[in-house]
């Protein structure tokens, strides 16, 4: 994995820390990793029912 640092707006970061307070995620980079992950796939799937 490559590490990257970017600016998130405060209130994206109050959530994410309220989903990894909540346990949904063990922190912040996992629950950014899956959005990631999601969007990606999502646009990939959009794009071939697209094109």
């Amino acid at each position: 994995m490559k590490l990257i640092t970017l600016y998130l707006p405060e209130p994206y970061i109050k959530l994410l820390d309220q989903l990894v307070n909540e346990r949904y995620y063990p922190n912040r980079a996992e629950a950014i990793r899956v959005a990631i992950r999601d969007l990606i796939n999502e646009e990939v799937v959009r794009r071939k029912a697209v094109g």
